[in-house]
């Protein structure tokens, strides 16, 4: 038998005989007055949907958005044309006749009959209260992968600059007394003195060879550092917004016969 929350799915679903022939749309089902039990069902047939058949629910089942009704759908096209917001126990008699070659059919018809229970509708209870339902959210996690990370080495060219110290020679005229002591030499030099070239006195060279220092660069490949991957979690919240249904209960009177 469907509970209350199939039985509030249902309405609006597509419905199917027992062979999975379509039959037709879920208009609303037929609950007892006195029991709650939801034991026939309204479906629209017709190419436009403009006819309505009651069929048998009891043994019902819903699944995967559609309603399996265990009768035919021939049986249902051709079913006794009832219908309305009442079942009379008259009306449930002339429907178990017409399902008495098909499957199983509700029992015997209450006294009371059957009324017509939307998506509004509770359960009734034997008590003659009702039992009101809704939906809420159930909110939980669940980890998926969302990157993948692997380690690359790539080069980054840039620009060094380096002040490196360079000395240079240069000449300078010396004046000297004419008792000064010999010459000391040629002065300070960057490279070991040669010998002198042939034919010029000492101390008074022809020409005289000077030199500088300039830097030169070389590139040279060491390793500075080691790097690996580790992961962290990183706690963060998210808003998740849905939609639920909540059955709401009122009082559906029916006006008296009136006096005249």
């Amino acid at each position: 038998m469907l509970d209350e929350r199939a039985v509030t799915a249902a309405i609006g679903s597509t419905a199917y005989d027992a062979n999975g022939q379509e039959i037709g749309t879920v208009e609303h089902f037929y609950v007892d007055d006195r029991t709650g039990e939801p034991s026939w069902v309204a479906v629209t047939t017709g190419l436009f949907g403009t006819r309505q058949s009651v069929v048998p629910a009891l043994d019902a089942t819903f699944t995967e958005g559609a309603l399996r009704l265990p009768v035919a759908a021939d049986a249902v096209r051709n079913s006794p044309p009832l219908g309305g917001a009442h079942l009379t126990p008259d009306d449930e008699a002339q429907l178990r006749r017409h399902y008495a070659g098909g499957a199983a059919t509700p029992g015997e018809p209450s006294a009371a009959g059957r009324h017509a229970a939307g998506p509004d509708d509770g359960a009734m209870t034997h008590d003659g209260a009702m039992t009101r339902s809704e939906e809420r959210l159930v909110v939980g996690t669940e980890r998926i992968p969302t990157t993948r990370a692997r380690l690359v080495k790539y080069v980054v060219t840039e620009e060094v600059q380096i002040t490196v110290p360079v000395r240079r020679e240069e000449v300078r005229l010396e004046q000297v007394p004419i008792d000064a002591p010999a010459d000391p030499g040629r002065g300070e030099s960057l490279v070991a003195e040669g010998p002198s070239a042939p034919g010029t006195p000492a101390g008074l060279p022809e020409e005289v060879v000077l030199h500088a220092e300039r830097p030169v660069v070389t590139v040279e490949v060491e390793a500075i550092e080691r790097v690996r991957i580790r992961t962290e979690v990183v706690p963060g919240q998210e808003t998740v917004t849905g939609q639920v249904q909540r059955e709401r209960i009122t009082v559906d009177e029916d006006p008296g016969p009136r006096r005249t």
